[in-house]
């Protein structure tokens, strides 16, 4: 009976176009012991609550965000508060600051349109098309540095688009950079956005990026889950996974950082097509992740990859999936904590950082446990601003103060790659 209720509950919002979280809260759990860590763990695995993950179970110094629907409010609270588990409140109704985040968005669409990238509005969030456009005109503005590649296209026939910053050269040693692997995760593609545009500013004014172009190329990939990305505008913004439809099941949708060929299928990945964190069928299965795999591979000389995430505030390196660690750990650790300092001098944003596993959880089949394993030493994960005040509704107004501060970070990791040659 409770599980047709739900369903019922969640089928009207969707009836009328746009998915609603009226009601909806997000609440930060904190677990004081082991054997409260496994009951928020059950909890996680009860598709009938139909609660969504925002900050996962790692470990008792650190809080479980969830966001969980209205017709399940009283009964999570119930069932915590019977397991004397302590729980907070961090956003009273979710559709109240997504109404303000449409508002808004709104409100600067009905501006005139950029005609040039200088023109564009870093501070706000932006449409698929919007980006879009903004690399269309920053290619055209910057014939000589700037192209894009498509590198294949979604499962909705998407272009994959890779923006190419080069000086010149055939199969230079090269940094890959992407952002927006989770769609419902804004604040990425709106960092990546402002990365490319900073990328044209500061050649041939800022020595040590200067000096990485004249002998690197740097690929960016801004929409990196384009479907997603497009879904969380037009449907359901808190869509994090692929659009595929999964046979056999009314879930749509890959994990695209659960999908990649490195410990695929372990634990810390479901195989379970309604969850958040759905591997696929196989791996490699999306497109998404093909396009850089084939593209990776081909290319045969990245020296760095960094994969951009919000939030939860920290720099991780491999392995996700395994506690044998990595070969290069000690430089990784120390370089991640170099890249935090300078990210932290600009505002004074704290990061953690090490290892995916001893950071944050076990996760199988993630991005930088692959292309660590394909040689790629320099090999990294952001998990971006914040640590669950706004979570993934960022406001637009930490945009740039976040990109800016990565950035930061991002040129650490880029300038040591160019000086440690391997």
């Amino acid at each position: 009976m409770m599980r047709g209720l739900l369903a019922f509950a969640s089928l009207v919002v969707v009836v009328f176009g746009k998915v609603t979280f009226e009601g909806h809260q997000v609440l930060r759990i904190l677990p004081k012991d082991e054997a409260q860590l496994s009951l928020i763990k059950n909890l996680e695995e009860m598709i009938e609550f139909q609660v969504d993950i925002w900050m996962g179970v790692t470990d008792v110094s650190n809080p479980v965000d969830v966001r969980v629907p209205f017709q399940s409010l009283q009964f999570v609270k119930i069932y915590l508060e019977a397991q004397n588990i302590d729980y907070t409140i961090m956003i009273e109704d979710l559709q109240v600051v997504l109404d303000e985040e449409q508002e808004e968005m709104e409100a600067a669409a009905r501006l005139a349109q950029p005609r040039n990238t200088d023109s564009f509005d870093f501070s706000r969030y932006h449409t698929i098309s919007e980006i879009y456009s903004f690399q269309d005109m920053l290619v055209a503005e910057n014939p000589n540095l700037v192209s894009k590649i498509v590198i294949g296209s979604s499962y909705e026939g998407r272009p994959l688009n890779v923006l190419k910053f080069s000086t010149g050269g055939t199969n230079r040693p090269a940094i890959w950079i992407d952002t927006g692997i989770h769609s419902r995760e804004w604040v990425t593609q709106a960092s990546g956005t402002w990365f490319a545009k900073k990328i044209v500013t500061d050649y041939g004014r800022d020595p040590a990026l200067t000096a990485i172009l004249n002998k690197m190329d740097i690929f960016l990939e801004i929409v990196t889950n384009p479907d997603g990305f497009a879904y969380t505008h037009s449907s359901n913004r808190m869509w994090r996974k692929t659009r595929k439809p999964n046979p056999g099941s009314s879930c749509a949708g890959v994990d695209p950082n659960r999908n990649w060929d490195s410990g695929f299928g372990g634990p810390g990945a479901s195989s379970n097509p309604c969850s958040e964190t759905y591997r696929g069928p196989r791996a490699h299965s999306e497109s998404e992740v093909k396009s850089i795999v084939d593209f990776v591979k081909s290319h045969g000389n990245f020296k760095a990859f960094i994969s951009i995430h919000s939030y939860s505030q920290m720099l991780l390196y491999p392995f996700g999936y395994t506690k044998t660690p990595a070969k290069d750990q000690a430089e990784l650790h120390n370089l991640a904590q170099r890249a935090i300092t300078d990210l932290a001098s600009l505002y004074g944003t704290r990061y953690r950082y090490g290892s995916i596993i001893n950071t944050i959880y076990q996760a199988s089949g993630g991005t930088i446990d692959w292309t660590y394993e394909q040689g790629i030493k320099y090999s990294y994960t952001f998990e971006l601003r914040d640590t669950g005040r706004y979570g993934f509704i960022l406001p637009a107004n930490q945009i740039i103060p976040t990109a800016q501060e990565t950035w930061l970070a991002l040129m650490a990791i880029m300038n040591h790659t160019y000086n440690n040659p391997y």
